[in-house]
């Protein structure tokens, strides 16, 4: 279960993709993330999907190790699909179900947003898995840094943002260990009706409170004890440099949104 959670996960390597700045990287994915939501025809939609398989391809990821990793928010897609099937009318009717119908366009309209939240949570896993968090979380403090004039607490953010992605995959191993723990004592999560499992989830939010508690506070306890304070001025051991192959990467991003222009007309 908890094996195929991917996302806030860091899977190091030395591909073209690891290597550019975490800045870039962070533009780039907001900037992709835009252009997706401009998408609305087939086409497009299709040609999203294909820039980030090649994306994939640069960084050296495999196809069904990030599809697996999509499963834990599959109910997502698939509620997000039926919703729009008995809601979206529009077009000939498919389907008549007398206390609904399922029109044409709430299959086409379903199977956009669907395919939208998949390209959002692919190009952004992507991101995480190519990424160390400590490099986002300079890339965020370095990026909020003219926020700084106006008393925002750029670092506190970017230390929040850094800890909390850092705490993800550990919570992850804590929750599957709980798991493993309760399967041991005759209860499976794994197993019988939607309702048997949820039921079954109860059992387990009570440990791991406790647990991320207990984390949190030796994490409060042990930065404390080092002396740390956010309100002082900060060097950083490692620097960020903008090379000239982040700005041809981030160029690639006008070359696509042109595309995307062609394909919607």
């Amino acid at each position: 279960m908890t094996d195929k959670m991917i996302i806030g996960r860091y899977i190091p390597g030395n591909t073209i993709i690891h290597s550019l700045d975490s800045r870039m990287k962070m533009i780039y994915v907001f900037l992709f993330m835009i252009l997706i939501f401009i998408c609305n025809t087939w086409s497009s939609y299709a040609f999203m999907l294909l820039t980030v398989l090649v994306i994939m391809y640069l960084a050296k990821i495999r196809f069904w190790f990030l599809i697996k990793g999509l499963t834990p928010v599959m109910l997502l897609f698939i509620f997000t699909f039926v919703m729009h099937l008995i809601v979206t009318k529009g077009g000939p009717v498919v389907l008549d179900l007398k206390l609904f119908t399922i029109e044409q366009n709430g299959i086409q309209q379903g199977a956009f947003i669907v395919l939208r939240l998949v390209l959002l949570v692919m190009i952004s896993t992507i991101m995480t898995l190519t990424t160390s968090p400590i490099s986002l979380t300079d890339a965020i403090e370095s990026m909020l840094r003219p926020l700084k004039k106006i008393k925002f607490p750029v670092h506190e953010l970017a230390m929040m943002m850094s800890i909390s992605l850092r705490f993800i995959p550990t919570l992850m191993d804590e929750l599957d260990r709980i798991i493993k723990a309760q399967t041991s004592r005759g209860s499976d999560v794994t197993a019988g009706s939607i309702f048997n499992r949820l039921k079954a989830i109860i059992p387990l939010l009570i440990p791991m409170f406790i647990s991320a508690f207990k984390r949190a506070d030796d994490l409060a306890v042990a930065m404390e004890s080092r002396g740390y304070n956010a309100s002082n001025q900060r060097t950083t051991y490692r620097k960020l440099k903008w090379k000239f192959k982040d700005s041809l990467a981030l160029a690639t991003i006008l070359i696509i949104a042109i595309i995307l222009y062609l394909l919607r007309n």
